[in-house]
């Protein structure tokens, strides 16, 4: 061969070589997580473990809501799709549910507010306007401002679903895009109620017990809290091998550890 063509294929080679030294990322195998806020952090930090024992993975993680995790994963754009609601029977075509864990619904208000224990049909109340004010609950002479989620919230899904028996959200109701959204302006304002995730629950809001039952990993996982909903990853026909195996560790011990100490009872 040429000397002139030699040169040429050493040079090629080196730019070849100082391509994939500088990014190594382009021999990677990825995986696209989208969907709910409220699973978000979990699939984060079950991700960045992942990731530390499989340098030859990259996993990223989106929110966006339970609608778009199931959008996601309908039209094939993610991997894994995130929902904190159970899918209908026309959602789950051609999707398969993996359940990774169920978690509370926490009913949320000011730190201020004398009130501790509400029923359902007093929550529900509450949040269609039939109760205004909390001194109707034995409370502070003080307006009630309903905080709620958007629509397509996973969050929002399982709470109607659970309390509001059929009755509509007043129309009034703040309306926030995030469960950390909803908590800030639930701490921010004595008149406020809303409702969190309890993986999401701080000191910066008080939880109020439902029906004389406190919000609790033990509660959620022996069924007595009934405001609960469950995690789940969606993936669209077979799984590839890389996701399978990704799921896979997520049911192993280190898995199920990371599910358990971000309050997520696993599954």
């Amino acid at each position: 061969m040429d000397s002139k063509y030699k040169g040429v294929i050493i040079i090629i080679l080196a730019i070849a070589l100082i391509y994939l030294l500088i990014n190594p990322t382009s021999t990677h195998e990825k995986i696209d997580i989208v969907g709910s806020t409220s699973v978000q952090p979990l699939a984060e930090k079950l991700a960045n473990a992942y990731m530390e024992n499989h340098s030859d993975v990259r996993i990223n993680v989106q929110g966006g809501g339970s609608g778009m995790g199931i959008r996601s994963t309908t039209q094939g754009i993610a991997d894994i799709g995130m929902s904190s609601k159970e899918l209908s029977n026309d959602e789950k075509t051609d999707i398969n549910v993996v359940e990774i864990g169920k978690e509370g619904i926490v009913i949320a208000v000011n730190n201020g507010n004398q009130i501790s224990d509400l029923t359902t049909e007093e929550i529900r109340d509450i949040f269609n306007g039939k109760i205004k004010n909390w001194k109707e609950l034995g409370g502070s002479d003080l307006e009630i401002h309903v905080i709620t989620r958007e629509e397509g919230s996973g969050t929002r899904s399982a709470f109607e679903s659970i309390v509001m028996d059929n009755t509509e959200m007043k129309s009034d109701a703040v309306v926030q895009s995030s469960t950390e959204a909803v908590k800030q302006s639930v701490a921010s304002d004595p008149g406020a109620i809303g409702f969190v995730s309890l993986a999401h629950m701080s000191n910066d809001v008080k939880p109020l017990f439902v029906n004389g039952i406190e919000p609790s990993d033990e509660t959620v996982a022996n069924g007595e809290y009934l405001l609960q909903r469950p995690f789940l990853f969606l993936i669209k026909g077979e799984n590839t091998a890389t996701v399978k195996e990704f799921l896979d560790w997520i049911k192993s011990p280190e898995g199920i550890k990371i599910i358990e100490n971000e309050n997520i009872v696993p599954t």
